[in-house]
């Protein structure tokens, strides 16, 4: 089977997140989404894992795998999946020297070293690789210029692209082939526009289970990459911190990395961090389908100002009652039968299979924005 994957979100237990983000209601936009996994995100916080245990019986048929995410000493963020909570109970004792938050942040700051938190990982039998690899923030790739630099002599089992990049970003750079990219929404909401936003279709050989996805995950079985267009991401471009007028690498350079209207910072952009570390020609990758959430395409089509308005939520909702989730309704669904529910929303989504999308490029902070071509 395909099982729709999303393997990194967070708990209230992580700064900045909802309130709103409990397991009940997770698993429930999880359904509606048409996800069939769900990383619990934050695993190492113990508060977090007694939450999960009563939702781990497959109840609402969505697979739990346990997964986290750590900051090193140097604010590379690593995320790890772990066949149950007790490899990561295991983690924590062993970070606990090592953090003075590993048991009061869902996504703790550990004094150690890339290389030595995968060690770690692997002592227990967990997976690591790098959080939102291309990032210009708490990055692999914005503080390092190999996988080496970060993990030494320690194997990476997975790479997590992050919103502002896709397959294409990471296909040209030699030290990455063989190594699964993953597809995930960080979310820090329930919200149908955050949760799956970025997904994977993982190919499983038996039943749905978390073993099953670690191995495949294991074995790169990935049958594609599903999300965001990488010019829809916040460090798309290079661009300042401040205004966010987007440079190129050669201003940049040439301002001294100062935006010259305002001093800001400029940072470095994904799509520019990604052409510097690619060699050669590009390697072979699974599928990535370019998708726009549901509830934004209603939002657009409507001319509203949020997905979460009351007129958006009832389309949304009329979405599910007739084709069951969404991601059947971006991917699989005839657009003619899309039609005779809301003709806007179907000329919408053919123009994005049809790839007639217009992209505004996002940066320095900003995420960027698109417009469908009829």
């Amino acid at each position: 089977m395909l099982a729709n994957t999303d393997l990194h979100i967070h708990s209230p237990y992580s700064m900045a997140v909802s309130g709103a983000m409990h397991p009940e209601n997770l698993l429930s936009v999880s359904v509606t989404k048409g996800l069939h996994v769900l990383g619990t995100g934050d695993a190492l916080h113990p508060a977090w894992q007694k939450e999960w245990e009563p939702f781990l019986s497959n109840e609402a048929d969505i697979c739990v795998v346990p997964t986290g995410e750590v900051e090193d000493e140097h604010r590379v963020h690593h995320l790890i999946l772990a066949e149950d909570f007790g490899q990561f109970t295991q983690l924590r004792e062993l970070f606990k020297p090592h953090s003075k938050s590993i048991s009061t942040n869902g996504r703790p700051h550990v004094y150690l070293s890339g290389e030595e938190i995968a060690k770690m990982a692997h002592e227990v039998g967990v997976l690591i690789g790098p959080a939102h690899a291309f990032t210009p923030w708490t990055a692999l790739f914005a503080y390092h210029d190999s996988v080496a630099g970060c993990y030494g002599s320690e194997k990476i089992d997975l790479l997590e692209l992050g919103l502002s990049a896709d397959s294409s970003y990471g296909a040209g750079i030699p030290e990455l082939a063989g190594v699964p990219f993953l597809s995930n929404s960080d979310a820090h909401s329930p919200q149908p526009e955050k949760i799956g936003r970025e997904f994977n279709r993982i190919r499983l050989d038996g039943k749905l289970s978390v073993r099953g996805v670690l191995d495949s995950i294991r074995h790169g079985a990935i049958e594609s990459n599903a999300g965001f267009f990488p010019e829809e991401g916040k460090y798309n471009r290079t661009a300042c911190v401040r205004c966010f007028t987007q440079y190129t690498l050669e201003q940049a350079q040439q301002h001294k990395w100062r935006c010259p209207a305002d001093g800001g910072l400029i940072k470095k952009g994904v799509y520019d961090r990604a052409r510097e570390l690619s060699r050669g020609t590009p390697g072979s990758r699974p599928p990535y389908l370019h998708l726009v959430p549901l509830g934004q395409i209603i939002q657009t089509v409507e001319g509203v100002s949020s997905p979460g308005t009351k007129k958006c939520r009832a389309i949304y909702a009329a979405f599910i009652a007739a084709f069951g989730n969404e991601i059947d309704v971006l991917i699989t669904v005839p657009v003619s039968e899309i039609r005779a529910l809301h003709p806007k929303v179907a000329s919408a989504i053919e123009a994005l299979r049809e790839n007639r999308v217009t992209l505004h490029p996002g940066g320095g902070g900003k995420y960027g924005t698109f417009s469908l071509i009829p």
